[in-house]
């Protein structure tokens, strides 16, 4: 979620955010995944594909995490970006079906940023893809899974992107 978060930072700088914007934007980034906290061990952990129980489980953390955070007032400006971050520009995404600008902008920026950390990250299930895999796996979905605004803020902050990946935990605070 660090990670995700800083990668999400860069995305904003590019797309011309500031001040509290950038930082509910961290913020948010470190809170996206809290509602994993409900999901099983089991499923959370295996080192195959999910089945198709397994990925319903799967699809509930965004609404958990929004649960678990709705009655804190300081942070319901974030609530958005937990809730939506796996909505999908072409409405094929979770929990909702949102579309295009219907998709909060904090969730798609975390959208892009979770998804290029996902792919670089090994998984128990599979190893990390490559960086240039990754970038080529966010252009192609440009229009369909991801804002095309964020994927070309991604592609002109690539190498500052990559950099966050290759960088240890915390790196980043210390800049």
């Amino acid at each position: 979620s660090e990670r995700v978060a800083r990668i999400a930072i860069e995305l904003g700088r590019e797309l011309g955010l500031v001040g509290d914007d950038l930082s509910d934007l961290y913020l948010a980034g470190l809170l996206h995944d809290v509602g994993k906290i409900g999901i099983r061990d089991d499923v959370l952990c295996k080192h195959g594909p999910l089945t198709p129980e397994e990925t319903e489980h799967m699809k509930q953390h965004p609404a958990i995490g929004h649960s678990i955070l709705k009655d804190l007032r300081q942070v319901s400006n974030l609530l958005p970006g937990v809730l939506h971050h796996h909505e999908r520009w072409d409405g094929k995404g979770y929990p909702y079906g949102l579309a295009t600008e219907a998709i909060p902008r904090l969730a798609r920026i975390l959208a892009v940023a979770d998804s290029y950390d996902a792919m670089s990250t090994s998984r128990p299930y599979r190893k990390a893809m490559s960086p240039a895999n990754v970038e080529t796996i966010l252009s192609e979905g440009a229009g369909e899974q991801w804002d095309p605004q964020v994927i070309q803020a991604f592609q002109r902050a690539k190498v500052r992107i990559r950099s966050i990946r290759e960088r240890g935990l915390g790196e980043s605070l210390r800049q």
